[in-house]
C-alpha cells in the first residue's frame, strides 16, 4: 500500500509514469478502482480535458490517455476540469504521513480549512515560521502548484460541493466559499470550469436543482465527509464519550453531536457513519448536519471535522503496518481504528490539564452539569464556558476558550475545584494560545510544540502525547512511561516499550490506542471477575500475555 504521494506526479506523462514501480501500482490501483488510494492520485483525461479519482464508475481511459496528479489543484493548473459523477471534491484528504514534508503538510491542511481566505502567503509563511519562498517551493515540489493556486482550486471545488448538495443561494456560497465577492465568483468559476455555477444544480447527480425549495434560517445542512473503510466508528465513539463534556457534547446511540464557534460563528453540528445506519453496509462517508448559522464557517469546521474523526488515514496501511510489528491480535479486534482528533486543540488542552490525566476511551460519558457535577472539567465548562441557546436538548455550552480561561486566572479554577498545580497549568497553556506562542492545530511543529508544553510545570509526558496526537493530528505520538500501554504490551520498563514503538513507526499514536483499548478490555474483565467473586483464570492470562509478549519480541 503506498502511503506516500508521488512527489513528481504532477507533472507526469503516463508514458514517463508507467515505467516506474509506483506507475504500475497507481495503474492497477485504478483498473481495478481501489478504494484504498481514493484522494492519494487524481488522473486526467487528455481526451476530454476531465480528471476523476481513482473509484470514478465512468470507463477508465486507455493508458496513453491518462495523466496522474498528486492533487486536485495540480490537475486543475493543467487546464483539467473535475469530473461531476465521482466529484474529485468529494474525496478523502491526505493524512500527516502522506506528506514528504512537514511544511508541504501543514500549509496544504491549512489552506484546505481557509487559510488564505483573507489572508496573505506571507501570513501562512509566518505561521508556520518559514520564509514565503521556501513555502512555495515546498508546495510546488510535493503538489506541482503554488499556494495560491491551491487555495483557489480549494475554494471552486468547495463551492462546487455546496452547489451540488445544498440549497443555499449562490451569493452565500461564494462568500462561504472565501471569495470576496459574487462577481469574482462566478467569474472564477467560469473560467476554471468553463460554465457558470447555476449549471452544476442542473448536472446529473446534483443533490438540489432550482426547483428545490430555499434552505430555511433554522435548517440543518447535510453534507458528507468521505473516508477510506475500514472505519471503526463505535469505538471512535467510545473515545470521544470517555473526553466528553455534557452540554457542549451529546452523543446519542450511534450518532456524535457538539456545540461550536468558529470565528465568532455559533450553532451545532451532528455525525453519522452512513455505514452504520443503512444495509448493506457500503457507504464510506460520515453524514454531518451543520447548523446554518454555521455557513459562513462551514470550511474551517468540515476541515476540522475530518481532524476529529481522523477521515484521512490510510486504515489499510496502518494495519497492516501494525500487524507486521506485533500488533497482529489488538488489530484484528478493531480494523479501521482511528485516533480521535480535536475541534478545538485548546479545548482538548483544557480537559486534559484540568483531569490531570487521560481519561479510558471506554469511560462513560459524564452529563451532569454545572456545579453539582463530581467531574472538575465539567464544573470549569458550566463556569467559565459561553452560554448557548441551541433549541437542542443536552447542547445548551461553548467550550471556554483560552481568552476565558486567562480572564479567570488560577484562583478562580482553584475556587471551582482544580488542584493549583493543574490551574496553573492549565492558564499557563491559555496564556500561550491566547498570546499565539503556542499553536494547537493540525500541522503544527511537534518538537516545538512539545518543548513548550515540556517547560509548563505541571504537564508531563502523557499529557504532551496525548495533545499532539490530538491536537496536531500527529500520528506518531507515544508515551513510553505510560503504565496502561507497559502493561499491554508486556513492557517491563518505559525503554522496554521505546524499544517495541520502533517497530510501529510512523504510527505510534495508532499502536498507543491499540495498546490502551486491550488494557482497559483486560483491566475492566479482572474487575468484573472480583466482583462476582471468582478467581481469576491466571492461566488463560499467561497465555495471552505470552503471546502478546512474543509477537512484541519478534524480530527485537
Amino acid at each position: 500500500m503506498l502511503t506516500a504521494p508521488l512527489p513528481d506526479v504532477a507533472a507526469t506523462t503516463a508514458e514517463d509514469f508507467f515505467t516506474t514501480t509506483q506507475g504500475r501500482v497507481y495503474a492497477r490501483a485504478l483498473d481495478a478502482r481501489d478504494a484504498r488510494f481514493d484522494g492519494v492520485f487524481f488522473v486526467g483525461i487528455t481526451t476530454t480535458r476531465i480528471y476523476c479519482r481513482p473509484v470514478c464508475p465512468a470507463r477508465v481511459a486507455y493508458h496513453s490517455h491518462r495523466r496522474f496528479f498528486a492533487a486536485a489543484a495540480a490537475a486543475e493548473q493543467a487546464g483539467y476540469r473535475p469530473c461531476l459523477r465521482c466529484r474529485p471534491e468529494l474525496a478523502p484528504g491526505r493524512g500527516s504521513c502522506d506528506s514528504v514534508s512537514r511544511i508541504a503538510g501543514a500549509a496544504e491542511h491549512r489552506i484546505a480549512a481557509g487559510a488564505l481566505n483573507g489572508h496573505s502567503v506571507t501570513d501562512l509563511a509566518r505561521e508556520l515560521h518559514v520564509s514565503e519562498r521556501h513555502l512555495r517551493r515546498a508546495l510546488e515540489r510535493e503538489l506541482g502548484v503554488s499556494p495560491l493556486k491551491l487555495a483557489q482550486s480549494h475554494r471552486l471545488l468547495f463551492a462546487k460541493r455546496l452547489l451540488a448538495d445544498t440549497k443555499l443561494p449562490i451569493t452565500q456560497i461564494a462568500y462561504a466559499s472565501g471569495f470576496q465577492s459574487l462577481r469574482r465568483f462566478n467569474a472564477s468559476f467560469a473560467e476554471q470550469y468553463r460554465m457558470p455555477p447555476s449549471a452544476v444544480r442542473r448536472a446529473p447527480g446534483a443533490k438540489n436543482t432550482p426547483a428545490s425549495r430555499a434552505q430555511r434560517p433554522d435548517e440543518m445542512l447535510r453534507l458528507t465527509l468521505a473516508y477510506r473503510a475500514p472505519l471503526a466508528w463505535d469505538v471512535l465513539l467510545d473515545c470521544l464519550a470517555g473526553d466528553a463534556i455534557g452540554g457542549v457534547e451529546v452523543i446519542e446511540g450511534r450518532r456524535y453531536g457538539r456545540t461550536v464557534e468558529i470565528d465568532g460563528h455559533t450553532g451545532v453540528m451532528f455525525a453519522e457513519d452512513a455505514s452504520a445506519a443503512s444495509a448493506p453496509s457500503d457507504k464510506t462517508h460520515v453524514n454531518v448536519d451543520v447548523s446554518a448559522s454555521l455557513v459562513p464557517a462551514l470550511m474551517p469546521l468540515l476541515s476540522r471535522l475530518r481532524h476529529l474523526f481522523d477521515l484521512d488515514a490510510q486504515p489499510s496501511a496502518i494495519d497492516e503496518h501494525l500487524s507486521q510489528g506485533g500488533l497482529e491480535a489488538l488489530v484484528a479486534a478493531h480494523p479501521g481504528l482511528r485516533v480521535p482528533g480535536a475541534i478545538d486543540g485548546f479545548d482538548i488542552a483544557l480537559r486534559t490539564l484540568l483531569r490531570g490525566r487521560a481519561r479510558p476511551c471506554r469511560a462513560q460519558m459524564i452529563d451532569a452539569s454545572g456545579a453539582q457535577s463530581d467531574d472538575v472539567a465539567v464544573r470549569v465548562t458550566w463556569a467559565i464556558g459561553e452560554p448557548l441557546e441551541t433549541g437542542v436538548p443536552g447542547l445548551s455550552r461553548l467550550s471556554p476558550t483560552a481568552w476565558r480561561v486567562v480572564d479567570a486566572g488560577v484562583e478562580r479554577l482553584v475556587s471551582l475545584g482544580v488542584m493549583r498545580g493543574r490551574a496553573d497549568a492549565a492558564v499557563a497553556v491559555a496564556k500561550l494560545v491566547a498570546g499565539g506562542t503556542l499553536r494547537l492545530e493540525p500541522g503544527g511543529d511537534v518538537a516545538a510544540v512539545r518543548a513548550a508544553l515540556a517547560a509548563i510545570r505541571g504537564v508531563g509526558d502523557q499529557v504532551a502525547a496525548k495533545l499532539v496526537s490530538r491536537a496536531l493530528r500527529w500520528p506518531d505520538a507515544l508515551s513510553p512511561g505510560e503504565t496502561a500501554l507497559q502493561r499491554a504490551a508486556k513492557a517491563r520498563s518505559s525503554s522496554a516499550l521505546m524499544a517495541m514503538a520502533q517497530r510501529w513507526r510512523p504510527w505510534g499514536s495508532y499502536a498507543a490506542l491499540h495498546l490502551r483499548l486491550h488494557d482497559e478490555a483486560q483491566q475492566s474483565s479482572l474487575t468484573a471477575r472480583a466482583r462476582r467473586g471468582a478467581t481469576p483464570d491466571l492461566n488463560s492470562q499467561e497465555d495471552e500475555s505470552c503471546r502478546m509478549h512474543a509477537h512484541a519480541s519478534m524480530a527485537s
